[in-house]
């Protein structure tokens, strides 16, 4: 059967060793890496809105943008004050993604919203950000 010793007999074999404290990260004097602005891609934001386009819809397209590689997406909340039945529950929905990644996820991105602008209506852009 195997003996296992207590915490105090483990400790005693390690006496000598010191505690230097916590790591510090590497300094600013170029002795570490430092970031670049290569290691964080630009992202490109769109926001949009579609006023007649119900709650179920924005996930639905939400959910199809997230297929893409490289894009994230979300939903805006509503901004208006006064309640209209007519009126989307959502303020809109938001694409961002990397602008180098733009060239395979633009073409996909326009496909995904025209399908649902043909069917819903037109898509109003409410913001870009580069």
């Amino acid at each position: 059967m195997p003996q296992f010793s207590s915490p105090s007999n483990a400790r005693s074999d390690q006496s000598d060793t010191q505690y230097d404290g916590p790591i510090q990260p590497p300094q600013a004097d170029g002795q570490g890496i430092q970031p670049t602005k290569s290691d964080k891609p630009e992202k490109v934001e769109y926001r949009f809105r579609s006023l007649s386009l119900p709650l179920a819809v924005y996930r639905e397209v939400a959910a199809h943008l997230r297929q893409i590689d490289g894009v994230d997406t979300g939903l805006l909340p509503q901004t208006s004050k006064e309640f209209d039945y007519l009126q989307s529950q959502v303020g809109g929905l938001w694409i961002r993604y990397a602008s180098d990644a733009a060239d395979s996820c633009q073409p996909q991105i326009e496909a995904v919203l025209a399908y649902y602008g043909d069917l819903y209506g037109q898509w109003e852009t409410l913001s870009t950000k580069v």
